[in-house]
């Protein structure tokens, strides 16, 4: 199956400048991925996804945020049918074995562990684009 990147978007939280700054160029740079929106917080989560002007095909959420956890954010669009089945993985440097097991317990899709792998992260994310659940954290 072929994916036209240009015809998706995405989105990705994070709180730290140098991260948004690194997953920006890898969209732009390597994936040449257009359609990119990055939010610098978690506040007002569900209403600023909401505004997008286009549904998110994949949503990446850093996990240690203020005001609201990657987790809280995860809990918070499963809770809006439109975002029931969304892909929504966990992108963070907590990727010790209890930690991932609570990932997947809180029904994260799948998890990147930091700092993301520029060569292998055009893979791992059409990996996600075709439905495949992607825990990509090396300990």
């Amino acid at each position: 199956m072929t994916i036209d990147l240009n015809r998706m978007s995405f989105l990705y939280v994070e709180d730290d400048e140098f991260s948004r700054d690194i997953m920006t160029m890898m969209f732009v740079r390597f994936l040449e991925a257009p359609n990119l929106y990055v939010f610098n917080d978690s506040s007002n989560f569900v209403e600023r996804v909401k505004a997008l002007p286009i549904k998110p095909s994949l949503i990446m959420l850093d996990i240690h945020m203020k005001p609201n956890s990657g987790f809280a954010l995860l809990e918070n669009l499963r809770s809006q049918p439109d975002f029931m089945t969304t892909p929504i993985v966990a992108v963070t440097a907590s990727v010790m074995n209890e930690e991932v097991n609570k990932l997947h317990r809180a029904g994260f899709d799948g998890a990147i562990g930091k700092p993301i792998d520029a060569v292998v992260f055009p893979n791992l994310l059409m990996r996600l684009l075709n439905g495949e659940k992607v825990w990509h954290v090396i300990n």
